[in-house]
């Protein structure tokens, strides 16, 4: 198979799909890899580096699409990213379709076929290619939080630890999964005062066990939200419904109540956001302001740590990368059920239940595309 990684390009999107190491797996392998003209420049890698383990270097986006069988990316393709898919061409990478209409009917119209990586699944329910970007957020909140929170950057002037005399600040974290683990572990180590919110007891007793007395764990209602949001310096909103839309958990009300120059993190932001008041931002123009409380909500977070990053999501998605090279895409998702899961987009058809529900197309049982 020939595999196509080209440079992404959204704002400020410094990761890769493929390091060198990775590449050299299917160049040994006997698969070709086209890798795009400075597409690892931004994590360090020179294209001599791709081209020592067997790669072949294209001088634009446009040759990578025009001749890989499979595309390896990280983000979503933008527009004219999605312009130049083929029909039949294998897209592998982050999607989040459910709150992205424009990137649906798109990929729909191109007759690829679109695997996402946060949809594939495990044996033990988990997200095994969303796990180390939701871990690289989740403790990159912390900082984000905690930087918006001085008062340059329009926050309340609180240092997370506090000092000897002086109370830290109280952290609220909505979620108890990889992401909110993450965020508390990094808020615990920071010395603030963290509460963790969840609307499933045994999380809470997962958390409990992990944490102990250093973090409070508070079912997560309506009313427990709005209590804790309310006293909160720094709220983490790190809530996922796999594949589908995040709920609004936290509303403009809510907000309005909050301390003037407390800092809201969106980590849910991909899925459209689980904050009444989220819209996408990036990392050039990180944050804005509803009223006196700072949102922060970059939709590509760990692309700030772009090589940290792109090692983690490549250590996690290369033997999904081998598999769809050594057997072509159909066999491979019919070997592997969970990789079935990610297949969201088949050649017209929405064949992941969240997206066509959250969208309105109809929905297309993946089992019925491999058969």
């Amino acid at each position: 198979m020939k595999i196509g990684v080209p440079k992404e390009i959204k704002n400020h999107e410094y990761r890769v799909g493929m390091v060198p190491a990775s590449v050299k797996e299917l160049t040994r392998r006997n698969h070709e890899v086209l890798v795009q003209a400075g597409a690892g420049a931004g994590i360090g890698f020179s294209d001599e580096a791709y081209i020592d383990v067997g790669a072949t270097i294209a001088a634009t986006a446009d040759q990578v699409f025009a001749e890989a069988d499979m595309i390896v990316k990280v983000k979503e393709p933008l527009a004219e990213e999605r312009a130049k898919l083929r029909s039949g061409q294998v897209l592998f990478t982050y999607l989040h379709l459910a709150p992205d209409p424009e990137q649906t009917k798109d990929l729909v119209n191109s007759d690829a076929i679109c695997i996402a990586y946060e949809t594939v699944t495990s044996d033990s329910g988990m997200l095994p290619l969303l796990a180390p970007m939701s871990e690289v957020a989740g403790r990159m909140s912390i900082q984000a939080g905690a930087h918006s929170l001085e008062k340059a950057q329009g926050g309340r002037g609180v240092l997370l630890a506090g000092v000897p005399g002086v109370a830290p600040a109280k952290v609220a974290i909505i979620g108890g999964g990889v992401v909110g683990s993450n965020a508390a572990q990094m808020a615990i180590g920071m010395g603030a005062q963290v509460t963790i919110l969840d609307n499933n007891i045994n999380s809470l007793r997962r958390l409990d066990a992990q944490f102990g007395a250093s973090a409070q764990m508070v079912y997560s209602t309506g009313e427990s939200l709005k209590e804790y949001v309310s006293a909160a310096d720094l709220v983490i909103g790190a809530v996922l419904v796999p594949g589908a839309a995040a709920p609004k958990l936290v509303t403009k009300k809510m907000i309005d109540n909050m301390k003037p120059g407390a800092v809201v993190v969106d980590v849910a932001i991909d899925q459209g956001g689980c904050f009444e008041t989220s819209k996408a931002t990036t990392h050039q123009d990180p944050t804005y302001m509803v009223g006196d409380v700072v949102h922060y909500c970059v939709a590509n977070m760990p692309g700030g740590v772009a090589r940290t990053s792109s090692f983690a999501l490549n250590n996690a998605t290369l033997p999904y990368i081998i598999a769809l090279a050594e057997k072509g895409w159909k066999q491979a998702c019919a070997d592997d059920k969970h990789l079935l899961n990610g297949l969201n987009v088949h050649r017209g058809q929405v064949t992941n239940g969240p997206v066509a529900t959250n969208l309105g197309y109809e929905f297309v049982a993946p089992e019925s595309v491999v058969a």
